[in-house]
């Protein structure tokens, strides 16, 4: 399956909204929309991950590494998922302690 990334701003909120599969192919598509971010000083980010239908080891690397990367300058980074399957990706892994998952776009926009 493909993977669709696109971006929006929100006031100063840059929003990645990701669909379909994240995965050892496609990772690399969605690590470049961050990292374009991120070089344009845009380190408030939002990626909405609830029309992603699959996510592995290598998504969850390109989503820690660009944690540390908005960190590193003063950012943030907060996810939207309300798939329970992604979820429980997140919860075996730990990853759900490290990043803010909020159930909806106005959630994590507001947090």
């Amino acid at each position: 399956m493909e993977l669709s990334v696109t971006t929006s701003r929100q006031g100063e909120v840059t929003v990645v909204t990701v669909a379909g599969e994240v995965d050892v192919y496609t990772a690399a598509q969605l690590r470049a929309a961050l990292d374009e971010e991120v070089a344009a000083d845009h380190v408030q980010l939002v990626v909405d991950l609830d029309d992603v239908t699959f996510l592995d080891s290598t998504g969850l690397g390109v989503l820690v590494g660009r944690l540390k990367l908005v960190r590193n300058q003063s950012g943030w980074l907060r996810l939207v998922c309300s798939n329970e399957r992604i979820l429980r990706v997140f919860r075996i892994t730990g990853l759900d302690k490290v990043f803010g998952i909020h159930a909806s776009l106005d959630e994590a926009l507001a947090a």
